[in-house]
């Protein structure tokens, strides 16, 4: 069947997410939006949610608000367990960034593990992991007493079942941290089977789902991970400086020590006299007074991948990056373009990443044409149809405009990327 037009509406009528994607606010009807996996669309019942809240709830509540608002955080973090990371109730808290939840967990782990083994004083990583993920790792070990072993990661492929045995071997490896789903090219590590290695090392395992949560699904407690963090702005649509979510396996939690122990991680919130005491399961590593406004909107994300499915979402999205891939072979490919992802469906997460020597240009270039995707220097586009908001259409249309900016040579007249140190 021929690329075009009506194959890609004749594939939207098949579509069984095809009516979630009126939910969604489309300021611009012609642009075609392909970069969900660095910030959601805004659906438009958070819009709505967000201005009652702030109408009705701060305007009118004022301070008597806290008498359920401090209740968000853990709520919130339930049902987002609940839809979308296989955990059961109580070890999910929605709070702060994905880099402070990193740094929390992280260091509770290493301070874990080596108190009962001295010897276990390392934290393995991989040298393609996402750059706030290195820095907040390597900050750990070295406040901690401990020291950062990076895994060399295959560039397509991510970090291979190999490599981190070899990391292993030594025995002295206290917490292994790396992403689900690589930010760049979208590798799909097996979550169970990374944890069970991890954990027959006599290591914990941390997880940073930040490119997965919201496209693939997750099974933590069935996977048995000790913990995990992640954003929600991506796939989860809740905006941008979303509040992050972390996770922390119910029979593990109790054993931990919060690095920040801040008020609202305390056995009693409203006891001002008392000594720390940490609350219970995951809700110890909160820190300082959540965000309300974007505990809401996490809430509205987390309801529309509820009421799609996660599986639903995962059938699709594969779906429409598989259909990507072959139009990109079709179309681009001949202009110097190469698949930079993973080749088979189930081994990537929610976005697809192509190569070209160009790519930065025609990146801007794209967005002139009104596509929206993202660069990744030096040489990577990536590309990201996401199941609740993109169409077949988009992704032909979308492919079809980056062909003929190309082709035209559009993209010889933006200027090469610099650093923002010059």
């Amino acid at each position: 069947m021929p690329f075009d037009l009506a194959d890609a509406r004749r594939r939207d009528a098949e579509n069984p997410l095809r009516q979630l994607r009126d939910r969604f606010l489309r300021a611009d009807s012609e642009l075609i939006y392909l970069d969900g996996n660095s910030l959601g669309m805004l659906p438009v019942a958070t819009a709505e949610r967000l201005a009652q809240v702030v109408r009705n709830e701060w305007g009118g509540e004022l301070v008597r608000g806290w008498q359920h608002w401090a209740d968000l955080p853990t709520g919130v973090g339930d049902r987002l367990g609940a839809a979308l990371l296989g955990a059961a109730a109580g070890q999910v808290v929605v709070c702060d960034t994905t880099s402070a939840n990193l740094h929390k967990t992280a260091a509770a782990a290493l301070a874990y593990q080596s108190t009962r083994d001295p010897g276990r004083h390392v934290v393995v990583t991989d040298d393609r992991n996402f750059p706030t993920d290195r820095f907040v790792l390597a900050a750990v070990a070295a406040q901690g007493g401990g020291e950062l072993r990076v895994v060399e990661a295959d560039p397509v492929a991510g970090v291979t079942s190999l490599a981190l045995q070899t990391a292993l071997a030594p025995g002295d490896v206290a917490v292994v941290s790396i992403c689900l789903v690589d930010y760049r090219s979208a590798a799909l590590q097996d979550l169970a089977a990374v944890t069970r290695q991890v954990q027959d090392a006599g290591a914990l395992m941390l997880w940073d789902l930040a490119h997965a949560v919201g496209a693939v699904p997750i099974a933590l407690d069935v996977a048995g991970v000790d913990l995990a963090v992640g954003c929600t702005y991506k796939h989860v649509n809740a905006g941008p400086g979303a509040p992050a979510f972390l996770y922390v396996r119910h029979d593990l939690a109790d054993r931990l020590i919060s690095p920040v122990p801040g008020w609202w991680g305390a056995d009693d919130l409203f006891d001002m006299d008392a000594d720390y005491r940490p609350a219970v399961g995951a809700a110890r590593f909160q820190a300082g007074s959540p965000n309300v406004l974007g505990l809401y909107a996490v809430d509205e994300g987390v309801r529309l991948h509820a009421e799609a499915g996660i599986d639903t979402v995962r059938a699709v999205s594969i779906g429409l990056l598989d259909y990507l891939v072959a139009l990109a072979e079709d179309l681009l490919a001949p202009l110097g373009f190469s698949l930079a992802s993973p080749q088979e469906s189930a081994r990537r997460g929610g976005h697809v990443v192509l190569r070209h020597p160009d790519a930065y240009r025609i990146g801007v270039a794209a967005v002139e044409r009104g596509v929206v995707g993202d660069v990744r220097p030096p040489d990577l586009l990536r590309l990201a149809p996401v199941a609740l908001t993109t169409s077949y259409e988009d992704v032909f249309t979308g492919l079809t405009r980056i062909r003929d900016l190309v082709v035209a040579g559009e993209h010889t007249t933006v200027p090469a990327r610099r650093s923002r140190i010059t």
